[in-house]
């Protein structure tokens, strides 16, 4: 007999698949998946946030502990530093210095004035108003205005003499004891540092003669004080000719100054890295409240600066944390890996619990229990498994606990703690009351996290008491989100889990209960084979909801011609004797095409939608290929004679396509025993094997065993031996050829 061909693999490209291309299709949608999540963690949790600091008013208790992560400086108030400094440089005396060549200087100055007028020619004099203008401009050319009058005065050689010997023995007076310069000590009340000779000292500033002093000693050697004109002439004389011996030096008194002004620190102290700023429950003091402003402040200065590079290096971190867990799909997971709804699922789980940081972040001191990680390591270990939802769960622990704006809580530790607890919580939901042990589990890990966090860091009740409440209104959140996102996420990424299945298993849904009203022995069949599949399933660990349901509704598509099929004629002729075999034989083919117009239309889940197509594989319709045979001897087993498959690609459906023939079989057995239920299981077992069905179910030889124990056990109580009553009425026994029975299981449609 010439096996049924398994249908063709979609054809390939002739050329090869380019390595960047391949990289893509395989990896594509993974290196998505971290890059989106990397961006988003960025995007939710900004590394410029920094600390979350806060400022506690002067007189308050602080709620929690603050250590400084970093040293800083608390600045002191612009006001106060410039009266300092001001301070400082008002008490640096201004520096004088003696110029010993002052006097010389002066007498020089005398002498050119004294030559430069006694030059003046007869000629020159032919007229004394003449000789006042010479006068008057020769002074001018050495800085001394005089009036008409006084140069007229200042020509004759006698007064001019006498007033340039009084201005000489007044500069020898007064210089010598130092004289400033004018204006030089205004606004001087205290001491001024005087050097001379390379020595300096401190000197009252009412003790340096100034130009008022020149002045006073000129009035005693006056040459004649009864002139006015006289007078003028000597006040611009020693005005013109003055010479202080005291120099005002500017330079050296600049950079004392400016010295003295940088002494002033704009710090109040320096706070060092791991320095306890405040204490939980301690009265926030002054120099605390300063602290704490000061940490706030360079925070935010810090976030503002390098504002770039930060990003990109948040952005490599997280990318770097979240590839962690994609990695660890693409080894363990490698079937979640490749399907990307499923990908997209796990994405949205994780930006949840994103968001939710984000919003604790801002909300509160102590965001760590209301992290929502609880929704996503649920939904994860309900649509996947737990293994996969706890090292979800530790993945996004680390990379909320590496955020800047979480680094001095323990943060990642309430994450993990609740991720954990929430992970192991559902390992097998079979019923929606364990989403409350969901809860208990959630509240009772972050009670825990909170206990242990309160010895490690000294927390008292209150905070302990506050986190716990915390994680509790958490567990209730995150499980009411979960139960709420659980269908649609099911939806989305193609996975049905218990509970769906367990409500496609009521028997009161439409398209079971039109089986049953219109194929009532498909119906019977139907019911006996999920019994028999059930039962085995379990038995090997395969999945027996699963096996149920799926065996519900693998021969839906015999409600298209009901009539057709042996299970369901009452009696009578059979409609096939008025049809060529080869039409009968694609009626009973076409059951797996109608069964799937069926299940799409009312929505049946994926996984169930598998045993329609699956359950009789590739194997050939025997009965009608043996009626075309006796036409035509040369008729083959072909298309038009075999079911279109696939062959079973999981354990349930592998157990369906066994349970199948093996259920029809021994239906026929007029003394249904152990003996013969087995010989009949071993048969049809063997039988699928060699026609290759089961060469792509994951089903081993030792579970094929169980699966045959099982089915010789559960078939035993089904067919067993009715007691044979008496009368008209009674049932009497009879027999049936064991190869008959055998025979009917090999043919069964």
């Amino acid at each position: 007999m010439q096996q049924a061909a398994d249908p063709p693999e979609p054809a390939r490209d002739a050329a090869p698949v380019s390595f960047t291309r391949d990289a893509l299709q395989r990896h594509g949608w993974g290196a998505l998946f971290a890059l989106v999540l990397a961006l988003a963690t960025v995007w939710l949790l900004p590394p410029g946030e920094g600390l979350r600091t806060p400022v506690y008013e002067i007189g308050s208790v602080a709620s929690t502990t603050v250590i400084a992560p970093f040293g800083f400086r608390v600045p002191r108030p612009e006001a106060d530093v410039a009266r300092e400094r001001a301070r400082l440089i008002a008490a640096v005396p201004r520096k004088f210095v003696f110029d010993t060549t002052a006097l010389d200087s002066v007498r020089t100055r005398i002498a050119a004035f004294s030559q430069l007028i006694d030059s003046l020619r007869p000629a020159d004099s032919a007229s004394q108003d003449t000789a006042a203008i010479v006068v008057q401009n020769r002074a001018a050319s050495l800085g001394i205005s005089l009036t008409l009058a006084e140069a007229e005065w200042l020509s004759y050689p006698s007064r001019r003499a006498s007033a340039l010997s009084s201005v000489r023995r007044t500069f020898e007076r007064t210089l010598p004891d130092g004289i400033a310069p004018s204006r030089a000590l205004d606004g001087v009340s205290s001491a001024v540092l005087i050097e001379r000779r390379g020595e300096e000292r401190m000197v009252g500033a009412d003790a340096i003669s100034s130009w008022s002093d020149v002045l006073r000693t000129a009035r005693l050697l006056h040459p004649d004080n009864s002139s006015p004109v006289a007078d003028g002439v000597y006040q611009q004389l020693l005005a013109g000719l003055f010479v202080p011996s005291l120099r005002f030096d500017t330079a050296t008194t600049r950079t004392r100054r400016e010295e003295a002004a940088a002494q002033v620190q704009p710090w109040r102290f320096e706070v060092r890295s791991g320095e306890k700023i405040v204490g939980a429950h301690e009265v926030v003091r002054e120099e605390d409240h300063a602290r704490l402003v000061a940490l706030r402040d360079v925070t935010r200065n810090r976030a503002g600066s390098g504002q770039t590079t930060r990003t990109i290096g948040a952005f490599l971190l997280n990318l770097a944390v979240i590839a962690v867990f994609v990695i660890t799909l693409f080894f363990y997971r490698p079937e979640i890996y490749a399907r990307q709804r499923a990908m997209a699922v796990i994405a949205l789980c994780v930006l949840v619990v994103l968001l939710g940081a984000a919003l604790a972040l801002r909300g509160t001191q102590t965001p760590g229990p209301l992290i929502p990680v609880g929704v996503a390591a649920l939904l994860i270990s309900i649509l996947f498994d737990s293994r996969i939802a706890l090292v979800c769960a530790l993945v996004v622990a680390v990379l909320i606990g590496v955020q800047p704006a979480f680094r001095s809580t323990p943060i990642l530790f309430f994450v993990l703690a609740g991720g954990a607890a929430a992970a192991f919580s559902v390992r097998a939901l079979e019923r929606r009351t364990q989403f409350v042990w969901s809860i208990v589990a959630i509240a009772a890990a972050y009670t825990a996290a909170a206990l242990i966090t309160a010895l490690t860091f000294g927390w008292g009740w209150t905070e302990v008491l506050q986190a716990s409440g915390f994680g509790l209104v958490n567990a209730i959140v995150s499980v009411a989100l979960a139960m709420a996102l659980l269908s649609p996420a099911e939806e989305a990424c193609g996975v049905d889990t218990y509970l769906k299945l367990l409500e496609w298993s009521d028997l009161n849904r439409p398209l079971l209960r039109r089986l049953a009203v219109e194929a009532p022995g498909t119906w019977a069949h139907t019911l006996s084979m999920a019994n028999l599949v059930e039962s085995a399933s379990r038995a090997v660990g395969a999945n027996a909801l699963l096996a149920r349901v799926g065996t519900y509704y693998h021969d839906i598509g015999k409600l298209a011609k009901p009539g057709y099929f042996v299970e369901n004629q009452a009696g009578g002729r059979n409609p096939h004797d008025k049809l060529k075999p080869a039409a009968s034989a694609a009626i009973i083919r076409n059951h797996v095409r109608e069964g799937m117009a069926l299940a799409q239309q009312y929505k049946v889940p994926r996984s169930v939608r598998a045993f329609i197509t699956e359950h009789h594989g590739t194997s050939p319709i025997s009965y009608f290929l043996e009626k075309a045979r006796e036409r035509d001897a040369t008729v083959n087993q072909s298309g038009e004679f075999s079911y279109p498959g696939p062959t079973p690609r999981t354990v349930e459906t592998a157990i369906c396509m066994l349970a199948d023939g093996t259920e029809a079989a021994t239906r026929v057995l007029s003394d249904p025993t152990e003996a013969r239920i087995r010989a009949v299981v071993e048969t049809i077992v063997r039988s699928r094997i060699d026609e290759g069905q089961l060469r792509h179910a994951p089903i081993t030889l030792q579970q094929l065993e169980v699966v045959k124990s099982e089915f010789v056990r559960v078939l035993g109580a089904m067919r067993h031996g009715r007691i044979s009553y008496p009368g008209p009425g009674g049932v009497s026994s009879g027999d049936q050829p064991l190869a008959e029975a055998t025979a009917a299981g090999l043919r069964v449609s």
